[in-house]
């Protein structure tokens, strides 16, 4: 604990009081990079600072103000459990792991999470920070099985404090945090900063512990069109509106995807890489810019009524995917930041 106190990241969400705000950031930080989320925390709570505010919003304008983050289930549920707890919970957010887990999106780790954070209760976080920590002070592999992980929880569940001391000192919470800075600052998983470590001398291992296997990333190529055209003095930029029912980022913007034999022999004006999970997607963006390249958008599958013209000045305000946001960004269509609602 005085070690976290001393060492611990100054982040925008650590030292809150407020529930609902350690609710959006632990929904924010699952599968998502520290820095990525710092960019977006602020802006979110500008646009959507209560839950009110949150269930009052339609679902588009909260996927615009996550977009980038990627993982849109997370933004859809958010706001469907903002939405239950003002229809259903008048409004007032559980203040125990059992209440909170009835909320929609929410799982174990989420949950305890917030209970233990927001209101003090005495329960274990685990997150893949705190199981790496555990497994290497106790000495024990990576198993991946269900005894594995039974372990961890026991040996979670034994370190976590009992109880709240007093207003300005959460132990579980307080804990909790500590475990998880531990792992994502010190204990890492490829060369661990062992002599930095608080608890170095009561670790059975002192190193990198045998892990399970990361599964081979898959390849695939992409291809996209980026068209621009002028009303006037406004500049407009053509997306593909994805349909409600697909299976991925469901109602979500994107620049139009054309077939690969469209684009044989003809020259990208951007290429780059883009990983989703355990896929990485080459990325050529190619540009319709005269009459020679019709060809171009009249190669695009998608029905005449999923394809749109937006203005670039208004591009914050849609729920882009997070690859077309970087696409748009890298070609100076879009502002790399989004501007604060007024």
């Amino acid at each position: 604990m005085p070690w976290y106190r001393t060492h611990a990241r100054k982040l925008p969400w650590r030292g809150v009081s407020d529930p609902y705000r350690i609710w959006v950031s632990e929904v924010m930080l699952q599968q998502t990079r520290v820095a990525a989320v710092i960019d977006r925390y602020n802006d979110f709570l500008l646009r959507f600072p209560t839950i009110p505010a949150l269930a009052l919003a339609p679902e588009a304008d909260v996927l615009a103000a996550w977009s980038g983050l990627g993982y849109y289930r997370r933004a859809r549920m958010l706001h469907k459990a903002a939405k239950f707890i003002i229809e259903e919970r008048g409004g007032v957010l559980p203040q125990t792991s059992i209440g909170l887990r009835t909320l929609p999106g929410i799982g174990e780790y989420t949950c305890a999470a917030i209970a233990s954070i927001a209101f003090g209760e005495s329960i274990a976080v685990i997150d893949g920070n705190v199981e790496r920590v555990l497994l290497r002070l106790t000495g024990q592999p990576q198993l991946g099985t269900a005894a594995g992980r039974t372990f961890v929880r026991q040996q979670a569940d034994i370190l976590v404090p009992r109880r709240r001391i007093n207003a300005h000192v959460n132990a579980p919470g307080d804990h909790n945090q500590a475990m998880m800075e531990l792992g994502a600052t010190i204990c890492l998983p490829k060369a661990p900063l062992c002599l930095q470590c608080p608890v170095y001398s009561m670790c059975k291992t002192r190193g990198e512990h045998p892990t399970l296997p990361r599964p081979a990333q898959r390849s695939r190529p992409a291809a996209y069109l980026l068209s621009l055209r002028k009303r006037g003095t406004l500049t407009e930029v053509l997306l593909e509106l994805r349909l409600s029912n697909a299976s991925l980022m469901p109602g979500m913007y994107e620049l139009p995807p054309l077939p690969t034999d469209s684009v044989q022999g003809r020259e990208p004006i951007l290429r780059l890489r883009h990983a989703i999970t355990n896929t990485n997607y080459y990325v050529q963006v190619f540009a319709a810019r005269g009459p020679k390249d019709r060809g171009l958008r009249r190669a695009i599958p998608a029905a005449k009524n999923d394809l749109h013209w937006v203005r670039t000045g208004r591009l914050a305000e849609f729920p882009l995917t997070g690859l077309t946001r970087k696409i748009l960004q890298r070609l100076d269509v879009m502002a790399a930041s989004i501007p604060a609602p007024k």
